[in-house]
């Protein structure tokens, strides 16, 4: 069985939408009380006990769904198994109290006997709300199974519904054939790939800086926490919003495109938090480009389809080998040209790079 989720955009009712942003303050309280017990608890007993939502019927359970308070309790119960799971590559820090200005307003409620469902093509139902409008895109094929339904509200004011369904998954790997192409990462251009091809990608946060640097200097001279520090606080999330919405249509365009024209994608499992830092200075460029969302897009499309995506360690030599004899040749930055001191071939540095990627992409996934 395999999961997937849909997300749609709701437009709720006056009273709809204050009962979601109650259950949004309501399940960070719960978590905040839990949390404060446990710690209480351990102090004096050195154990955490078992604290459920039901401990605070009174004040919290009366009015908002309890399976998203029960999911809060889950939540936190993975954070902290987490946190002591001493097998785990990566270490998790111990669960933080959730802030009332800088958390993220959702909330996951699950499907009881159709409390969640998609309504004739134009609106979901939620337990304790109703029927609520959304701009339905997409419908779901008949032999999914809903699972569960996460309602988030955005910066910009904006709610949507993250629709969790469940499927029996059929997918038929396709025969392993040279219809491949590799990726090597470009600041400049997002990619560019094995055959020369570098996007024009439009560099949507330069696009709108000035925009958005002029409406945050109009809320320095508002007075904080006024109706206009507020109407202007908005203005500035539609445009960021805005920014984000033109990087996600782009890299989705894009991602969709290369999925389905190759059998096997090729590319360099590269820490894109590393290449953002102060060192290299092209931070924002990095950022801007969303190329790490670009491989987690590329990723599950070809998974989807039965196709191959191939991860080359970072640590290979793509910029130093050459593509037409293998003879290996260190590079600095500056070099935007390769030359190979032995055949003499000359090409653009990451042109040649894109060229290794995939011949090294393609060796790893005939030997296994």
């Amino acid at each position: 069985m395999a999961n997937k989720a849909i997300k749609y955009r709701l437009y709720p009712t006056t009273e709809q939408a204050v009962m979601f942003v109650k259950t949004f303050g309501c399940c960070r309280k719960v978590y905040n009380l839990i949390l404060t017990d446990k710690i209480a608890c351990y102090e004096e007993t050195k154990a955490f006990g078992k604290q459920t939502p039901a401990m605070y019927k009174k004040e919290y359970l009366k009015e908002v769904d309890s399976l998203a308070l029960a999911n809060v309790q889950l939540n936190l119960q993975s954070a902290m198994k987490n946190y002591f799971d001493k097998t785990r590559k990566k270490q998790n820090g111990f669960p933080k109290f959730k802030s009332a200005k800088h958390s993220r307003k959702s909330y996951t409620t699950n499907n009881q006997n159709g409390t969640v469902a998609i309504v004739e093509n134009r609106s979901i139902k939620f337990p304790k709300i109703g029927k609520v409008k959304a701009k339905i895109h997409r419908m779901p094929e008949e032999s999914w199974k809903l699972k569960s339904v996460t309602i988030s509200q955005d910066s910009d004011g904006k709610f949507y519904a993250s629709v969790l369904f469940e499927y029996e998954a059929t997918i038929t790997r396709v025969a392993l054939s040279d219809n491949a192409i590799g990726f090597d990462y470009k600041s400049n251009g997002l990619y560019i790939d094995s055959n020369g091809y570098c996007p024009d990608k439009k560099k949507y946060y330069r696009q709108n800086q000035d925009k958005l640097a002029h409406a945050q200097r109009k809320q320095k001279h508002r007075t904080i926490g006024s109706n206009n520090y507020k109407k202007q606080q908005l203005r500035i999330a539609n445009i960021q919003r805005h920014t984000s919405n033109q990087r996600f249509d782009y890299l989705h365009k894009e991602s969709t495109k290369i999925a389905n024209l190759y059998d096997v994608v090729c590319v360099e499992s590269l820490d894109m938090k590393a290449i953002s830092n102060k060192g290299f200075g092209n931070g924002k460029a990095t950022l801007d480009n969303g190329y790490g969302m670009f491989l987690n897009m590329l990723e599950y499309k070809l998974a989807d389809r039965g196709k191959y995506f191939v991860k080359i360690d970072k640590w290979y030599p793509s910029s130093q080998l050459c593509s037409c004899c293998g003879k290996q040749k260190k590079l600095t930055l500056t070099d935007r040209i390769y030359k190979c001191d032995d055949c003499g071939f000359a090409i653009n540095r990451d042109f040649n790079a894109a060229i290794n990627i995939k011949n090294e992409g393609l060796r790893i996934r005939k030997s296994t």
